[in-house]
């Protein structure tokens, strides 16, 4: 027990924490997204006149939050829709979501600890509808943070009934076009997802390997030594390989071998496509183990020997080895293979293996029944395709050229899946005839709905079994401008909408989004899907590094907006070049909110100074304007000049980086201090013309910032530049362009003088521990030229920095200003 008594001090108290600070920017931006909302701000309108802007959205894959490379790409594309909205255009840019396919499952799977084949295929696409829906309302609400410009009332899901509507019958006009094929064939193989892939969800990847020499015997009683890296292949092994030109040809060629521990035989036969630096120059054809034993399978004639299940392990004619997982398999056959003294020796190697991009299992290539789209043979016209489209950076046209050219499978659509969008398709239970749906049937389920004839149309029997398999989620992701233009739904509307503007994606799915609706609008209108492709690149950690949950480098976007703003985020998104990967550095936040204060308090002083005052007094004050004022015009309208072409070329890290460098070097830090005597100054009869530029630059310069910042933008505007407002929103002002009559290179060269003289005189007061207010005695400027410019801008340069005088002089100055231009001040 504590001791009564001591000291007699009072008993320290905690001080009560101090409150966290309300992130006044949030509570602004928040305001106005409602605002927004409400008063249908982005709303498109089908029978407005005039022209549509279309955007394609990418349609997010539902993985729970938005990460960070969304918030970076969804805000460069948000950009543009507002710079088109400014431009008169009317803005159709919808919100779509990407939950239908493996993806979804993996994610349901994950999230609810249970696997898809422990169910019917109906329990678990209803449990998957239950979880999307609860991702779902999460991603839409990190996307809404952005301040997204979107039509939040067009928001389309792939597996929703429009879209599932829309891929049904895409394939079936593509059947009807000859195009479309089911046959049992060998095709990529994910052990992993249990179901086929095609070639554009494949990545290579560099990994560690062994080449193992096996012994084969052939049939005179010699050895055959054959080096591979995949001995559990040996059970499916059909034959071997050599050379025509190899030397060995003439005692090998004719001959069988005996494969190792298993003990068929098979052929030895030749082929070009071997080849002689690799291995032993002699190679085992198995099926399958890659591209070439597909190759030599149909070339050869040869059997197919099935060594592995569906789900990677290994079947019956593996024997001992039945059942065992691959590398289990492959670890147990080496062991066997050196106890039996048929390892001759092994060496390390490092080589490409491929591997499903969803979830990075190493491939197989099995031989089953899939439905594929043939167009291996119009690889020429979808070249000829990719160069008619205007690709923004121009060389990511280089990607989408290298994919076609590098093309060697059709288009492999079955999945053997749960939750994605079924094929429209049953079969004749005694002949095998293909019977598609009705159009009125779409969209249809055969596992439910039944075919839409009564007997087989081939053979009269009344027996159908329906296609179990579902459709590779690109089939449907392809065709995003289809379902967004309602084709074959609205016909009046598709006529508006498609082909669509604009395409904003990712560099990494050029080989899979884009090239795939190329195809499909190839297919279905013959012509491109959109005009313009706009290619953004990643967002990497600080270190240049992709950001993953391993390498705990992953920066969530919505702690960035909560912590700064969207308008910080969004001003960081701008400052990558389209096209380029942008690493994360959190100081480019801080940069930003620097320069959003800066606009706030520069702002703030001209709508103080300038009540009453409209932009339209520009022109009438023209007669009273300075040169300064006409420098000032003149930038501005260079800049204007610059963004603008810059926006329309979707440089819009070109366009922030012009409106920015003349907001802060040229606007806000010279000539706002400039005119300040002027506008404090009643009785100077410039003061009306200086107001009138001020006003003018700065609703201007918001309204050429909005695209960036929009919160922020529409903030100052509203509460600041109220009376310059001809719309509801900033956002629906005219966006402000160039004007030829304001350019003027006199005028730019005087003022150039004019902030360099300044910029020296501002060295001389630091240098003499001077306030920047505080009088100076004499200025002395020494020019090499245009003396005559010079003597336009002096009386401002004295007014400006309290000069007892300013005069011109012949010689050199003491300090230099840059420009040939020096000054000595007294």
């Amino acid at each position: 027990m504590a001791k009564k008594g001591g000291s007699g001090a009072k008993p320290v108290q905690a001080k009560p924490a101090a409150r966290a600070q309300p992130n006044e920017f949030l509570a602004i931006e928040r305001k106005w997204q409602e605002l927004w909302e409400k008063e249908k701000i982005y709303s498109f309108d089908p029978d407005r006149k005039g022209d549509v802007f279309s955007i394609d959205t990418p349609p997010p894959t539902v993985s729970g939050r938005m990460h960070l490379g969304h918030a970076f790409s969804y805000a460069q594309a948000d950009f543009i829709a507002r710079y088109k909205r400014m431009r008169g255009f009317s803005v159709f840019y919808p919100f779509g979501l990407d939950d239908n396919g493996l993806a979804t499952e993996r994610l349901v799977e994950n999230s609810r600890n249970i696997r898809a084949k422990d169910f019917t295929r109906e329990q678990f696409i209803k449990i998957c509808l239950e979880e999307t829906k609860k991702h779902e309302d999460t991603m839409i609400a990190d996307f809404r943070s952005l301040g997204l410009s979107v039509d939040w009332a067009l928001i389309y899901r792939t597996i929703d009934g429009p879209a599932r509507k829309a891929s049904q019958r895409s394939f079936m006009e593509i059947y009807g076009k000859g195009r479309a094929y089911r046959k049992e064939a060998p095709a990529m193989w994910c052990p992993s997802c249990e179901t086929a892939v095609a070639q554009a969800e494949l990545e290579d990847i560099e990994t560690d390997s062994i080449f193992s020499d096996i012994v084969f015997r052939l049939d005179n009683g010699k050895e055959l030594v054959i080096a591979t890296t995949r001995p559990e292949l040996l059970p499916s092994c059909v034959a071997v390989f050599i050379h025509p030109d190899d030397k060995r040809k003439k005692e090998l060629l004719g001959r069988k071998a005996k494969v190792p521990l298993f003990n068929h035989t098979v052929p030895i036969l030749e082929d070009r496509r071997v080849d002689m630096q690799k291995g032993t120059g002699i190679v085992m054809c198995c099926t399958f183990g890659d591209q070439t034993d597909m190759e030599w399978y149909f070339a050869h004639s040869l059997p197919l020997r099935a060594g592995l299940t569906p789900d990677g392990r290994m079947t019956k004619l593996a024997g001992k080895y039945e059942g065992k997982k691959i590398k289990e398999a492959r670890k147990e056959i080496l062991e066997d293979l050196a106890a039996a003294k048929l390892l001759k020796g092994q060496r390390p190697i490092r080589h490409a293996v491929k591997v499903h991009e969803r979830c990075k299992a190493e491939m197989e290539i099995m031989n089953t029944k899939q439905w594929f789209i043939k167009y291996l043979d119009l690889k020429q016209e979808f070249l000829r395709k990719g160069d008619e489209l205007k690709w923004h950076p121009e060389h990511m046209k280089v990607r989408y050229r290298n994919w076609i050219t590098g093309l060697q499978w059709d288009w492999s659509l079955s999945r053997q899946r749960f939750f994605g969008v079924p094929f429209p398709v049953w079969y004749c239970a005694k002949c095998g005839e293909t019977i598609l749906a009705g159009e009125k049937q779409l969209p249809v389920d055969p596992l439910q709905d039944k075919p839409p004839v009564k007997k087989c149309p081939k053979c009269g029997s009344a027996g159908f079994e329906p296609e179990k398999d579902v459709l590779d989620t690109w089939a449907t992701s392809s065709l995003t401008p289809q379902i967004n233009s309602k084709w074959g739904e609205d016909e009046k509307l598709h006529a508006k909408i498609f082909p669509m503007s604009l395409r904003p994606q990712a560099h990494d799915i050029i080989t899979l989004w884009a090239f795939n609706t190329v195809v499909k609008a190839y297919f279905h209108a013959g012509k491109l899907p959109w005009k313009d492709i706009m290619i953004s690149g990643h967002a990497l950690d600080s270190k240049g590094r992709k950001m993953s949950k391993s390498l705990g480098n992953v920066v969530n976007p919505v702690e960035m907006v909560e912590k700064y703003s969207a308008d910080m985020l969004r001003y960081w998104a701008a400052t990558g070049t389209l096209g380029d990967d942008l690493p994360f550095q959190e100081k480019e936040f801080v940069t930003a909110k620097k320069f959003l204060t800066k606009l706030a308090n520069a702002s703030k002083f001209v709508a103080m100074k300038t009540e009453g005052v409209k932009p339209e007094e520009v022109s009438v004050e023209a007669w009273n304007m300075r040169e300064i004022d006409r420098w000032i015009l003149s930038r501005f309208s260079r800049a204007k000049k610059e963004a603008t072409q810059a926006l329309e070329a979707y440089e819009y890290s070109r366009a922030l980086s012009a409106l920015r460098n003349f907001f802060w070097n040229e606007f806000a830090d010279f000539y706002i201090e400039e005119v300040k005597h002027r506008v404090y100054s009643e009785d100077d009869k410039s003061a009306r013309a200086a107001k009138a530029v001020l006003v003018k630059l700065m609703s201007e310069l918001l309204k050429a910032l909005a695209p960036f910042i929009p919160h922020t933008a529409e903030e100052i505007f509203k509460t600041s530049f109220g009376a310059c407002a001809k719309e509801k929103s900033i956002h629906l002002e005219k966006w402000p362009t160039a004007e030829e009559e304001y350019m003027d290179e006199n005028a730019e060269k005087a003022g150039e003088i004019a902030k360099a003289v300044i910029s020296g005189i501002r060295k001389h007061k630091t240098e003499k521990g001077l306030a920047m207010n505080a009088d100076v005695g004499e200025v002395t400027i020494f020019l090499e030229k245009d003396e005559v410019l010079a003597e336009k801008v002096l009386a401002d340069i004295k007014e400006t920095m309290k000069a007892a005088g300013i005069a011109i002089s012949a010689g050199k100055g003491r300090i230099d200003a840059g420009n040939g231009i020096t000054i000595d001040v007294k």
